[in-house]
C-alpha cells in the first residue's frame, strides 16, 4: 500500500467514497452519504488518509478516515473532582465523531496512527479555540478496548454508546506542550 502520510479533508471528486467498508454499517453509512453534506453544512470535518497507489473511476480509495466537530458536555458528566473546577455552563470539547479503517487496511496499525493524527489535528486547533477535553462515542467494548489503551476515560453512556473523553491537558502533553 502506497498511501500518504497525510490526513487531507474529504473531497467527493478526488476520494471513493463507495468502496469504504470498515465493517461497521453506521460507519460506511456515514463516509458514503452524510460526511461531505455535514461538511457543506458546517457542522463536522472529515479527514481521509487515501491510497495512491490505487484508483476507482478517477478517485482514490480512502484507508482511513475521522470526523470531528466541535461540542459541549455539562460539567456535571464529568468525574467530581475535575467538575468542581470548571464554570457552572455547558464546558466546550471537540468530538471525534467518527474514526474508522478500510477493511482492506485493518491490522497494519492505522487505527493508532488515525487516532494519533485526530488528536495532533485538535491539538493545533486548540491553541486557537480552546476547550476542555475531547470525548468519543464507542460503537461497542472492543472500541472502548481500543480508547483505552490511549488514556481515555470513561464518563457514561450516552445516545446508547459509550462515551469517553481525554482531557486537553493529557493531549497537550503527548505533543510537547507547546499550546497551553
Amino acid at each position: 500500500m502506497k498511501q500518504s502520510i497525510k490526513f487531507i479533508e474529504l473531497s467527493k471528486t478526488l476520494h471513493d467514497r463507495e468502496s469504504f467498508d470498515c465493517g461497521e454499517k453506521e460507519l460506511n453509512i456515514f463516509i458514503k452519504t452524510q460526511a461531505s453534506k455535514h461538511m457543506q453544512v458546517g457542522i463536522s470535518k472529515t479527514m481521509v488518509l487515501v491510497d495512491n497507489a490505487i484508483e476507482i473511476d478517477g478517485k482514490s480509495p480512502i484507508c482511513a478516515f475521522y470526523t470531528i466537530a466541535p461540542t459541549s458536555i455539562k460539567r456535571e458528566s464529568l468525574p467530581k473532582d475535575l467538575a468542581k473546577k470548571l464554570p457552572h455552563y455547558p464546558v466546550p470539547v471537540f468530538l471525534i465523531a467518527q474514526l474508522a479503517i478500510n477493511q482492506q487496511y485493518q491490522e497494519k496499525g492505522l487505527g493508532k496512527v488515525t487516532l494519533i493524527k485526530a488528536l495532533e489535528y485538535l491539538w493545533q486547533v486548540n491553541s486557537q479555540m480552546a476547550v476542555y477535553a475531547i470525548i468519543v462515542d464507542c460503537l461497542n467494548e472492543n472500541i472502548k478496548t481500543f480508547y483505552e489503551k490511549y488514556d481515555f476515560k470513561v464518563l457514561g453512556e450516552h445516545n446508547n454508546k459509550i462515551r469517553m473523553y481525554i482531557p486537553m491537558k493529557v493531549v497537550n502533553n503527548l505533543f510537547g506542550g507547546k499550546y497551553e
